[in-house]
């Protein structure tokens, strides 16, 4: 018997859910970005489970720790529930290939431009990639969705990333609003 395949709305963090202040670990810094909210709702209207897919180089190079970002992510995720959003799951990835301690300084498939956090997503959740969508606010997440073979990828324009550029097969998205129409 075939399994049900689900599309999914994949969400880089800093960026797209929030201001990029580059290394936010604390709640006081934290900044959703206008029209997350709106996003996140119709996507679940339209049956798209959704997941946070995050590198998270500051764990590594010392900034903060696992528990800080673990206990940011659980006041972000119970805002997005005051707001009527499901986040099916939060991947991150604390690894970097060059800065960092012995545990944390490692070359690994889930850090993107890898595409081992949307991989992992798409066994567990049996995701649709073809059918699923992007969204994040840097080269590198749109090579993880390319190569994971997401179907729709977004770059949505973040002035602070000045060298993020648009990929073959890919869109660029001024807000979170424009997002909407590529939810289907």
């Amino acid at each position: 018997m075939e399994k049900h395949l689900n599309k999914a709305l994949f969400l880089d963090r800093d960026g797209v859910i929030n201001e990029d202040y580059d290394y936010v670990y604390q709640i006081q810094n934290f900044h959703f970005k206008p029209g997350i909210f709106e996003l996140c709702q119709y996507a679940n209207s339209k049956g798209y489970l959704i997941f946070i897919i995050t590198n998270q180089a500051g764990i590594a190079r010392g900034f903060y720790s696992e528990r800080d970002f673990v206990k940011l992510t659980r006041w972000m995720l119970a805002e997005f529930q005051k707001h009527n959003c499901l986040i099916s799951k939060v991947y991150y990835c604390p690894y970097h290939p060059e800065y960092g301690n012995s545990k944390y300084k490692r070359t690994s498939s889930y850090r993107k431009p890898g595409p081992g956090m949307i991989l992992k997503a798409q066994k567990r959740f049996h995701v649709d990639l073809v059918h699923s969508v992007l969204i994040g606010d840097q080269t590198t997440d749109l090579q993880a969705g390319l190569k994971a073979g997401i179907g729709t990828n977004l770059l949505v324009f973040n002035p602070n990333k000045k060298s993020s550029s648009l990929l073959e097969g890919t869109f660029l998205i001024n807000s979170l609003d424009d997002a909407i129409s590529y939810l289907t």
